[in-house]
């Protein structure tokens, strides 16, 4: 008999999974496995447990089964990355945007992400180092990105991916600039910018579509977002974060792909790492563990 662990956070998005988490454990019963289940009951407490259950080179367990926001996620790789032994993840989006899961085509409706997990197939994926912590698909700072974790929960219940919208609206007059030194590829950038993004993902707060990526080659991509020198150019950038379609490089945006990428300020700037908050750093190392992890997704 498979066995599964089951981490779960009964309070992200709606709280909806406290409700179907019998009905997931039945199913998961009914198909052979033997289900050992936590409910979170802290932050930090699924990355405690993952790395708890793998820190044996072989874990007594098949499969990490995961349900919450990309925060919980983000957890739950963290402790797998710091283990001896890396379980393949499945998981179950109950989060407010779940850009991974989009990313990966999990379905949002557990029932039917469940059946895909069932009938699923194992991918590896690429897997951030940053400086000492991990991320899943995106680490950035700057303009509007302290709004995900800045959103009331209740207004993210209640108006969905809109709630994200209202609240970068409040925060466009406080853009800062960052003066910065990049290294990447053996090149080396010096500018003002007001944002910056290192992802793999094809979404991002459930509303910027990236196009171009691929969730194990190896690479990021980075966006960068010039200081625009009027109100007319701060426009234009603001509709190259918000819009942007293809990657492109102008005037207001930097794009390019690298393994490695090392982010230096003159201050601390505030990041956000799968949209949750990063911590306030001046110097940022970022690098691409290939393939670290296996993910369910769907066939």
């Amino acid at each position: 008999m498979k066995k599964i662990y089951f981490i779960y956070n009964p309070y992200s998005g709606k709280g909806t999974i406290k409700t179907k988490a019998p009905d997931i454990i039945n199913v998961l019963t009914a198909a052979g496995y033997e289900v050992t289940v936590r409910p979170t009951q802290c932050q930090l407490d699924a990355s405690e447990t993952a790395m708890r259950i793998c820190s044996t080179s072989h874990s007594e367990y098949d499969m990490i089964l995961c349900s919450g926001g990309d925060g919980t996620l983000n957890e739950v790789i963290s402790g797998i990355m710091q283990s001896e032994h890396k379980l393949p993840i499945a998981y179950i989006p109950s989060g407010t945007t779940n850009d991974f899961a989009r990313s990966l085509n999990i379905p949002d409706d557990p029932d039917k992400a469940l059946s895909a997990i069932l009938s699923g197939q194992k991918v590896p994926v690429d897997i951030g180092g940053f400086n000492d912590r991990f991320f899943t698909y995106v680490a950035a700072f700057g303009a509007l990105t302290e709004v995900p974790y800045e959103t009331p929960q209740q207004t993210k219940n209640v108006l969905g991916h809109a709630a994200y919208i209202f609240e970068g609206l409040r925060h466009i007059k406080n853009i800062k600039s960052h003066n910065l030194t990049i290294e990447y590829n053996g090149n080396t950038i010096t500018d003002d910018f007001i944002f910056g993004m290192v992802s793999n993902t094809a979404y991002v707060g459930g509303l910027l579509s990236l196009g171009d990526f691929s969730l194990d080659d190896g690479e990021y991509e980075v966006t960068l977002i010039r200081t625009p020198g009027n109100p007319v150019e701060l426009q234009k950038a603001l509709s190259s974060l918000l819009n942007i379609k293809q990657p492109i490089d102008t005037d207001h945006v930097k794009y390019f792909k690298t393994s490695d990428i090392t982010i230096t300020g003159n201050s601390e700037m505030t990041w956000t790492i799968d949209g949750e908050f990063g911590g306030d750093q001046k110097s940022v190392h970022i690098h691409n563990n290939h393939k670290a992890i296996e993910m369910i997704v769907p066939n």
